[in-house]
């Protein structure tokens, strides 16, 4: 038997508030163990009385409440749940959670939580365009949150637009889906590969060949795919990243180092090649610096080997999904379509590299995702923690529409 899911319920102030009561209906009756916190604004909406007849179980209230008769903290509440699930997520709360307040119950457990934590807007349609609005709708995206909605309909005030929030059953269904999904990749030891940062290719004990890439977005992109529960394998060249230790990181510093690691660690089921790999190596490396008064002048190169075609082209241990990132600075979309085409690649995402505020060693990007059946997206100048998500979501519907057995 299947241990029941938590679901942690954070109501705040909103018309759409009193939709909560029949989302804990539906999830009640498929065994989900529902808790709930109410603000003080929520309170103005639905009283504690509806949500303890219905839950069996008085909502939590306050930070340093005596009356909630409760020994649970903000600490251990947070760690109690499956998922965090805040509605209405109100424009006042997103900018609450983008600024990393805590001061309230609401706002203390989710900055303390390890869960994932997904939010519901409801705001009328000026509120939710309002560029600040859409500014923390980014940034809440970048670190880690998930959105059900907005919807485009009738508002409690009159208008009409998107910032409706879902129907109970919408919210119902993602859920469901969440859960099924985690299973499945559980189930099926998903493992994903990802290579990272520049390569450095030494010409003598000090000086090498490199670029100026930082390593943020193929780590971004690992924070994705370990915040789902997917094992994730991030192979990085040498950057000044301070990765988390939950990420399983191998460090490597040229491109045949990159190579070399990247073959140990098949076979994976995904492949993203992010890492900026020098095209060329010097042909002799020479012990000591080369001084002075000596000339680089008949410096000979060779070319590295080719990491993403080895994983697009290679039959034995082929990844289902193979990933590949083109840095360009002009023709770029078309440029990368060749690189699809020529590294047998499922997917490419272009990147722009021309400008100074944005590409490498900057925290953001401007991309277009390129699926081998033509379908293309486009991203304007974005934070590379916000892309990351867009791209490991595309990535993993690719990867379950392909893969039969999770359907």
């Amino acid at each position: 038997m299947r241990t029941k899911k938590k679901i942690l319920l954070i109501i705040c102030g909103g018309i759409a508030a009193y939709k909560s009561l029949d989302l804990i209906r539906l999830l009640l009756r498929k065994k989900y163990e529902v808790k709930t916190i109410l603000t003080k604004s929520g309170k103005k909406f639905i009283t504690p009385l509806s949500l303890t007849t219905l839950t069996k179980d008085k909502p939590y209230q306050n930070l340093f409440g005596a009356n909630d008769n409760s020994k649970i903290d903000h600490i251990s509440l947070s760690r109690w749940a499956d998922m965090i699930l805040v509605l209405p997520t109100t424009a006042n709360f997103m900018s609450k959670l983008n600024k990393g307040m805590c001061n309230d119950l609401a706002s203390t457990v989710i900055l303390a939580s390890n869960k994932d934590i997904f939010l519901v807007p409801a705001m009328n349609v000026r509120m939710w365009i309002h560029p600040a609005t859409q500014k923390n709708y980014k940034d809440l995206i970048g670190y880690g949150y998930k959105f059900i909605g907005p919807e485009n309909g009738e508002m409690a005030c009159g208008e009409y637009g998107k910032g409706k929030m879902s129907s109970p059953r919408q919210i119902f269904a993602v859920i469901q889906n969440y859960f099924r999904n985690k299973n499945k990749f559980k189930e099926k030891k998903i493992k994903v590969l990802i290579t990272a940062g520049p390569t450095r290719e030494y010409i003598d004990s000090v000086r090498f060949i490199s670029n100026e890439s930082s390593g943020k977005q193929g780590y971004e992109l690992a924070k994705c795919f370990k915040k789902l529960g997917i094992d994730t394998t991030l192979i990085l060249g040498p950057t000044s990243l301070d990765v988390e230790d939950e990420i399983k990181t191998k460090n490597v510093i040229s491109a045949d180092q990159m190579l070399d690691v990247v073959k140990k660690s098949l076979p994976v089921d995904i492949a993203i090649c992010v890492a900026a790999v020098s095209d060329f190596k010097p042909l002799k490396f020479q012990n000591g610096k080369i001084k002075n008064s000596k000339t680089l002048k008949n410096l000979k190169l060779e070319k590295n080997p080719d990491i993403l075609e080895y994983l697009g082209k290679t039959n034995k241990n082929r990844p289902k999904i193979v990933v590949g990132f083109s840095a360009e600075t002009q023709n770029i979309d078309k440029n990368s379509e060749e690189k699809l085409r020529n590294k047998n690649c499922d997917m490419i995402i272009s990147n722009d590299v021309s400008k100074k505020n944005f590409g490498f060693n900057s925290d953001f990007n401007k991309i277009s995702i390129i699926d081998s059946n033509g379908k293309k997206l486009k991203f304007n100048k974005n934070k590379k923690n916000y892309l990351a998500y867009v791209i490991a979501r595309e990535i993993l519907n690719k990867f379950l529409s392909d893969d039969k057995s999770l359907n």
